[in-house]
């Protein structure tokens, strides 16, 4: 058996990859669309045993990276960003020994540390174990590069004396999931690392009831179903998530319960259930089934995709999306058992005044009668 090898810092080395190599994937990730400059900085330089077994290089760095998957690693060698004896490769390249691999990446490795910054949060509900806060649209959950502060963790470590910092030393503070920046709605925080641990177990056993409310363009054919992908960066625009085959070898097994509540015509209001919790999981899905969510720029829903592209209607629709320049994604609800009491509790925060308000346009216009 090949001997382990060795990991050589370089003066830009510093420590495990898990979230350089991808976007720091949580039950909902952020998924922004942060760019980076053009140099571009060393984050591992790792040498092969002179022992070294010939092993694909994917699966080698797949045991030598801590905290990451073979789809991340992958992803990173279709963009360049792993290299071997200076020159790109394949991911089926076989390393060799001796062969000197390099993960470079556009942002400079960085030391974490959050910064605790005065914010008005809206707490809905606090104990000595756990916070939830109803999040509004535009605002940053974890801090990553491009946005360092100003984001939901930096007002709750100020809000927190002791903010715990992660699972299994991740650096993730009081977090157990994670909404897109541009969607509103609840999060619940442990206020320590057992509270972290207990809610993070019930995310990954599926045992957390998360009801979101989409306002989605068109009217999906069948008023409730369920939508089973795998979902993973897009092979074609890395910044983006893409649907790939259902238990296929690419991406993470999705799965969406959706109802549709209200039809107006063009659009309607749909109810999602997350049975998993990808990177935009509802965005994408609802793109997949050609229905993509209103005002989503990401997933072609920032125009408009049913009724008329002239005309009347066109204007009151771009007027719509005006008053919205967001997806109109709410996190409208969250039931958990508690980590101390085993209590099962449920809490559920309204519609954001600008979804509000764009639903009720919407309503308003398909009970309208038809001009004569």
């Amino acid at each position: 058996m090949a001997e382990l090898d060795q990991e050589f810092p370089s003066p830009h080395t510093h420590g495990a990859a898990s979230d350089e190599l991808h976007a720091g994937e949580l039950a909902d990730d952020e998924g922004d669309d942060s760019e980076g400059g053009d140099e571009l900085y060393e984050h591992h330089r790792i040498q092969a045993n002179r022992k070294q077994e010939l092993l694909r290089l994917d699966k080698f760095l797949l045991l030598r990276i801590p905290k990451t998957s073979r789809t991340r690693i992958q992803n990173a060698i279709l963009a360049g960003a792993v290299q071997v004896n200076s020159q790109a490769v394949k991911s089926n390249y076989r390393v060799k020994p001796l062969d000197i691999i390099t993960v470079t990446l556009p942002e400079p490795p960085r030391e974490f540390k959050v910064m605790p910054e005065p914010m008005d949060l809206d707490i809905r509900y606090e104990d000595p174990e756990l916070l939830l806060v109803n999040k509004p649209a535009g605002l940053v959950v974890h801090p990553a590069f491009g946005h360092w502060q100003g984001t939901l963790v930096n007002g709750l470590a100020h809000h927190l004396a002791n903010l715990p910092t992660g699972r299994n030393g991740e650096v993730r503070p009081g977090l157990v999931h994670r909404i897109d920046k541009d969607t509103s709605g609840l999060l619940v925080i442990g206020k320590s690392e057992y509270a972290m641990t207990y809610l993070s177990n019930q995310f990954f056993h599926h045992t957390i009831e998360r009801t979101y409310l989409a306002l989605v363009w068109g009217v999906p054919a069948e008023a409730q179903g369920t939508i089973s992908t795998n979902i993973g960066r897009s092979i074609k625009d890395r910044k983006v998530q893409a649907v790939f085959p259902f238990e296929g070898e690419y991406g993470r097994t999705a799965v969406t319960h959706y109802k549709v509540l209200q039809a107006f015509g063009q659009v309607a209001l749909v109810q999602c259930n997350l049975e998993t919790g990808r990177t935009h999981q509802i965005r994408v899905h609802m793109k997949h089934i050609g229905h993509p969510l209103f005002g989503d720029a990401t997933y072609g829903g920032d125009r408009v995709v049913y009724g008329q592209r002239t005309g009347a209607y066109k204007a009151f629709a771009e007027k719509a999306l005006a008053l919205l320049p967001r997806q109109a994604l709410h996190a409208k609800s969250l039931g958990f058992e508690h980590p101390i009491s085993r209590e099962f509790m449920q809490f559920e925060a309204e519609l954001p005044a600008d979804f509000a308000d764009v639903l009720k346009m919407w309503e308003e216009h398909a009970a309208a009668p038809a001009p004569s």
